[in-house]
Formats: structure tokens, sequence, C-alpha cells
């Protein structure tokens, strides 16, 4: 039994799970064995590293997906999830302008005719304020949520000359599930015309243009409450907007009296198209339409006079003194319309655009013909360092330049302007002739034509300094004798020079 046991335990060997293994008498080939067994092991170790690793990627992946990217680009504070489907942006905007308006001393009442459009302006001749001016002071965010909607709100600070109090200047939700088409809704300014619906950021000269300006409060500009439908391509713009008030606003008048009855009900299309183009050129033209469906009521049913009413007036195009001198006066109206047609080529550092609009109101209840004007303007700039400014397809408009080289005070020196614009408003209906009473029909808002040229220095993309000049020429018969004391068709415009400088910084 000894022997054969012994005998046993030299063929075998026990392993470590109880099964009998047979050892090799050859010492080589038990050297073998042992190494293939390490070897099992250690790809045992090597397949459980791999599962563990791969465990770990996965969760650091799934901890990046939930973090928050901060960026600064260009100095504008941004946030967004990893996936992109939620941002937040904080933007500001700084327009300070200093002016200095070249006019004749006012003269002795009843020989220095000049008059402004209030009632304030009617009684002495119309001395221009000198001094400065924060144009726009604001403060926002925006970004997007979920992916499809994007947000914007802005505070506006108000200024410290003809601009208003401190208010809510956009507040707004786009949704953008149906792209090319857009919904929008809340306080904001609905697509209009080709110069309205460029940023104020970007604009070659201090001011929009007068005609652009004095048809945009109608029915749009700034904070108008409003539902727009709209899509774009590369090549196309469509746009279409119900409009209510602008907050504190309640026609096109620009009053701060709060609306206390039914307020204006507005409608604006757009369309704009691109029908040629090439690599560093591009034509565009476009059409635009507003229409007052809904006259706001100013006055409320204890009214007898002035209940809907709608004024066309506007300022020249600098923003220091709260004078405008052309003004037609509160119509009566029961519709009020603006159309506009527009017509802009850039060809790779120079561009030129222009509109032209006419404009009128229906009157309530008057035998009276109805009136309309007319205005129109072309305004172009050549950017000296060679850039070129950028076309927003979004907006159908063209946007301010890239800047190449950003101002470092050694060996670059930001990009450089020129800019140059003509303008004429004709707010005179029916408005007759020098020394004559004017016609129960008539309406003598006076001609205001401003030939200004700019020269714009963009440090980089934040922050830009614009220096301009104006000739300003306004041509007005005296409405109202009385009122203006004047005599009877009296001359009460004026001619003058500006100059005025624009520290700006957006972001």
């Amino acid at each position: 039994m000894t022997a054969g046991a012994a005998a046993a335990q030299d063929q075998g060997a026990i392993g470590s799970a109880g099964a009998v293994q047979a050892v090799p008498t050859d010492p080589v080939q038990a050297r073998i064995q042992a190494l293939e067994e390490q070897l099992a092991i250690l790809q045992g170790q090597i397949s459980s590293l791999k599962e563990s690793t791969s465990a770990g990627i996965r969760d650091v992946r799934d901890a990046a997906s939930n973090q928050t990217q901060a960026t600064l680009p260009n100095g504008r504070p941004s946030l967004a999830s990893a996936d992109g489907r939620f941002t937040a942006n904080l933007h500001g905007i700084l327009h300070f302008d200093t002016a200095y308006y070249a006019q004749a001393e006012p003269g002795p009442l009843n020989q220095d005719l000049r008059r402004g459009g209030a009632a304030s302006d009617t009684a002495h001749a119309r001395d221009l304020n000198s001094g400065t001016n924060f144009r726009r002071a604001r403060l926002g965010f925006d970004g997007k949520v979920f992916g499809d909607v994007d947000y914007n709100f802005v505070y506006e600070f108000g200024g410290s000359g003809a601009e208003d109090a401190g208010r809510i200047y956009e507040a707004s939700l786009t949704y953008n599930g149906l792209a090319p088409w857009h919904i929008k809704v809340g306080s904001f300014i609905p697509l209009q015309g080709l110069e309205d619906s460029n940023s104020t950021n970007g604009i070659p000269l201090l001011e929009r243009p007068a005609p652009s300006d004095i048809t945009r409060t109608l029915v749009g500009g700034d904070s108008r409450t409003a539902l727009q439908f709209f899509g774009y391509g590369e090549r196309w713009l469509i746009s279409g907007a119900v409009t209510g008030t602008s907050p504190g606003v309640v026609n096109s008048t620009g009053s701060a009296t709060a609306q206390a009855f039914d307020e204006q009900l507005g409608l604006i299309g757009r369309v704009a198209y691109t029908p040629f183009k090439g690599d560093d050129w591009r034509v565009h033209v476009g059409a635009n339409v507003g229409y007052v469906a809904r006259v706001a009521d100013t006055g409320g049913p204890d009214a007898t006079t002035g209940r809907y009413t709608i004024q066309f007036r506007e300022r020249p195009e600098l923003r220091n003194d709260t004078t405008r001198l052309i003004d037609t006066g509160a119509i009566e109206a029961q519709h009020a319309y603006t159309a506009g047609l527009e017509l802009a080529f850039q060809k790779k550092n120079v561009y030129v655009q222009g509109e032209a609009y006419r404009f009128g109101i229906e009157r309530r209840n008057s035998a009276l013909s109805n009136p309309n004007f007319k205005a129109w303007y072309v305004e172009g700039s050549w950017l000296i360092t060679g850039e070129t400014r950028r076309y927003n397809t979004a907006t159908a408009a063209f946007d301010g330049p890239p800047v190449a080289n950003p101002f470092n005070g050694k060996d670059k020196w930001g990009a450089w302007e020129l800019a140059a614009r003509y303008s004429d408003t004709d707010l005179n209906y029916h408005a007759g002739s020098l020394g004559q009473a004017p016609a129960a029909d008539a309406v003598r808002g006076g001609e205001q034509k401003i030939w200004s040229a700019g020269l714009n220095w963009y440090w980089n993309p934040d922050v830009r300094f614009m220096f301009d000049i104006q000739d300003v020429k306004v041509q007005r018969l005296s409405p109202n004798a009385a009122t203006y004391a004047t005599p009877v068709g009296a001359e009460i415009g004026q001619h003058y020079q500006a100059v005025a400088v624009r520290s700006q910084l957006a972001f």
C-alpha cells in the first residue's frame, strides 16, 4: 500500500481545486506549464483592469456632460452646458456722445423766427443744446434653453440728454424648432427696414437716417410689443409681425405718457432678397410696409377731440438735444401706413445702401384730403484698412466689420472707416407758399435735409470711436402764426452745422 501511494504521487499531483493534475517528469516541460499558468493569471488581471478603466472613463464622460463651460470671447462672459443646449451670455452697451451745434446766436423774438416743434419751443428762437449725452447705457443677458428656444433680456438705464428714464428695453423669446422659420414674442425691435434691422453698434454714422427713424416709430422701433413670424436663408428673408405699443409710448409721437385706454394695433411686413452674389460682392433688394389697423385711444370715452391721433415728427440725426424741428402736429386718424423700398450694393470694403419711403394718414371723420409724406436717404462707407462689413442673413442687413488687427499701440491700429450720408425727410402736404396762410387740409411739418460725414476707428471688436460732422437745413412755414409768434406763413426753419464724437463699448 505504501509503495502504491508513493507511485501515485510520482505520477500526479492534486490541484488547488482538488483535481488531480499530471506532473511532468521532464523539467523543461514543468517550467513551460508553470509559465502558462502565470500567463493565464496575468491575462485575468489585464481583463479586470480593462473593465475598471472603461467604467472610469464612462464616469468621467458622464461627469463632464453635466459640467458648465465658461468662456470670455471678446470680453463677453458666456456660460454653456457641454452639449450646448443651454447657454447664458452677459452683454452691455455704452454709447457716450459729445456734440457741438454751430448756430447763430438767438436774436429778438420778432426778428429771429427759428422755432422748434414742441410748445416750449414756440416762444423763442431755438438754441440747440451743445454738451454730452449717454445715448445708450444697457445691460442684459441672452442665450438659449433646451436647444431651440432663444431668450433676450435688456435693461435700458436711460440717458442724460434726450433719452427716456430707465426701463425694460427688450424682453423676448424666440422659438427656432421650425427652421428656417422662427417665432418671436415679447418686447423687441420687429424687422421692418434695412437700416432699422441693423444693430446701432455697427451703423456707419452716429444715428440712423431720419427717414428710417421716423417710419420705424409708427408700428415698429425700440421695445415694441410684438408677435413676429419670420424665416431666412442665405439669400432671402420673409417677416411678418403683429405689434402693439412700446412701454410708455402710445403712438408715433414718442410720448412717454402711459397708455390708459386701448393701445395701438399695427402690422408689419418685410421681404428681402439677394439676387446677385459673388465671393466678395453682393446686391440686396427689399420692401417693407407698416400699417396701423387701430389707432391708440389716448383720450378715452369722455374726450371730444384728440382721442385718436397720429403725429410724425423727427429730431435731426443727433440726440444731444430733444428738439424736433420737423413736426406734422397731432392729426385725428382712422389709420396710418408706411411703405419702403430697399437697395444696397457691397464690393469688398465698399458698400452703399439707400431706402425710399412714402407714408401717410387716413383722417378720422373728416372731409379733408388724407395727407401723405415722403423721405429717402443714401449712405455708404469705405473701410480704409480693407475689412468688409458683415451681412447678417438673419436680419438681411449690414453689420459692423470684423477687426483684423486690434489696436495695441505699437504695430496694430485697428480698423478705420470713412462714411457719408444724405437724407431728405419731407413732412409737408399742400403747404402753400411763403407769407400765405395754410389751406384747410395743409400740413406744414417742414422739410429736413442733412449731409453727414464720419470717421470711425474700431480699436477692437468691442471698442469704437466715431467722429461725425453734419450740415442740417430745415425749411418750414409757420403752421400757426399765433402759436409760433410769427407773421402768417413765415419761415421758421434754420440752417446749422454740428460736430459730434461717440465713445462706444459694446460686448
